[in-house]
């Protein structure tokens, strides 16, 4: 099946970059991309690309290249879907806040609305495709649904599940460590999963696309973040150990991260794990496994959150312990809100809690982030409830100007690793902060021996000092 025209459902993280990519490197198939947010799909289609609504470097450039030409963004949704031969499935999976499984499972309503929308509107064969982060066997919902429309179309099921990091996320499109499509065993199902195979091997080496069924492609990303969150909690958890016997992290990671078994990435040391899909994904795996009665199975992948629950937490602990035990009434300057750098993602950002904790101790903070907004900030923090949203208005404040933030500050932690940070003139920072001038570097990334030189008290996670 040649496919002449592609849907997808979700303007997202996911969904935006992904087809901007398929519609670059594919001109000759039109692409279009639907949501029911009309100011997100206004961003989209601003005639000025910086102000479109996900911040990747790279990815305005590509916009601007295929929108008009064969990338289209609509509120539309009916009608692209009518019209496409395939339809990505890129909505929200967010962890259900109700009822069983709350906490754990994901909530799927989003995907059911989108398979009965899809089979409402109907009127050809179609391939449907998992984009979005699901559970295992989430597939068999989507194929009752569609089944069930009593008009004869025959529709197949892929899943072919991102592998994005934020931050490089158009590089990693570009250049992908590998592209996982599953799909049925049948004529038909592999019929569509060498559709989409077609669609990618137009810049993806043929040896770098993987088919496996259905499942195992579901339970793959699950399985693949959590690795990746793993190795994140493993080395907060020696970074602590670090700091009480004078170890230094970075050396650690060096040494274990050279044994070709074991390798260098994501042994960075820091205040904490965020985005959307790490902790949703263990959390969502935690659940499938106890569902099933694997309660070892779930232990043990759980204790991956709880580690990094404590990493933030002990972070925030030792920003008040190091000001004599009371942030009571005073100004910690926050440097970074979004949860990586070269991102305006905030979604499970480590800066959120470590503000929530601060503030339930009534610190003052003053937020400085290069691409995310004073707006996202608010909503952040009333989003966990844990306070009045006029109480987060009044301790919270957002500047666009991180020698603002900083002045008359106590403190200044760094939550996020943007490569700016390095190069502040922190002369001035701590000319015009209170003394003695703390700073708590959440991510290593600033340069410790110089910072001590200017009078600073540096505190960097993984590394043993006396503050």
């Amino acid at each position: 099946m040649k496919i002449k025209k592609i849907c997808c459902i979700g303007a997202g993280y996911v969904g935006g970059p992904t087809m901007a990519v398929i519609a670059k490197k594919c001109p000759e198939i039109q692409v279009t991309v639907v949501d029911l947010n009309e100011a997100r799909i206004a961003a989209w289609n601003d005639t000025d690309v910086n102000n479109i609504p996900v911040y990747e470097p790279g990815l305005g450039d590509i916009v601007a290249e295929a929108r008009g030409r064969n990338l289209f963004f609509s509120t539309q949704v009916d009608e692209a879907i009518q019209e496409a031969d395939m339809v990505f499935i890129s909505v929200n999976t967010p962890t259900k806040t109700y009822g069983e499984g709350k906490g754990q499972a994901a909530d799927l309503k989003w995907i059911e609305l989108c398979a009965r929308q899809i089979a409402r509107v109907s009127t050809s064969d179609k391939i449907i495709v998992e984009k979005s982060t699901l559970p295992v066997r989430t597939a068999s919902t989507l194929k009752d649904i569609l089944s069930h429309t009593g008009n004869n179309i025959n529709f197949q099921i892929l899943s072919n599940p991102e592998f994005l990091a934020e931050g490089t996320a158009v590089e990693d499109l570009l250049s992908p460590d590998r592209v996982l499509i599953g799909g049925d065993p049948s004529p038909k199902g592999q019929a569509a999963v060498e559709a989409l195979v077609e669609i990618y091997s137009t810049w993806v080496p043929t040896e770098r696309i993987l088919t496996t069924n259905l499942w195992s492609s579901e339970l793959s990303k699950l399985t693949a973040n959590a690795f990746l969150a793993q190795r994140v909690s493993s080395i907060n958890a020696i970074s602590e150990i670090c700091e009480v016997t004078e170890a230094d992290v970075i050396e650690v990671s060096r040494a274990i991260g050279s044994d070709s078994r074991v390798g260098p990435k994501f042994l960075k040391a820091s205040v904490g794990f965020g985005g959307s899909c790490f902790q949703k994904d263990i959390l969502n795996l935690v659940y499938i496994a106890r569902t099933y009665g694997l309660n070892e199975v779930a232990n043990y992948w759980e204790q991956v959150i709880i580690m990094n629950d404590h990493q933030k937490r002990r972070f925030a602990k030792k920003v008040i312990s190091s000001l004599y035990n009371t942030v009571s009434g005073k100004k910690i300057a926050f440097l970074g809100w979004a949860f990586k750098k070269d991102t305006n993602d905030t979604r499970e950002s480590a800066a959120i809690y470590v503000a929530d904790h601060l503030l339930n101790e009534n610190a003052e903070l003053s937020v400085f982030d290069p691409k995310v907004t004073a707006q996202q900030v608010y909503t952040d923090l009333d989003y966990l409830g844990t306070r009045e949203s006029s109480k987060n208005t009044s301790l919270v404040t957002v500047t666009e100007d991180p020698y603002e933030t900083c002045k008359d500050s106590h403190a200044v932690a760094v939550l996020t690793e943007w490569d700016e940070f390095n190069n502040y003139d922190w002369q001035k920072i701590y000319d015009n902060m209170l003394k003695p001038a703390y700073i708590f570097d959440g991510r290593d990334i600033l340069e410790t021996e110089k910072l001590k030189a200017i009078g600073f008290r540096v505190y960097t996670i993984g590394k043993t000092q006396t503050l």
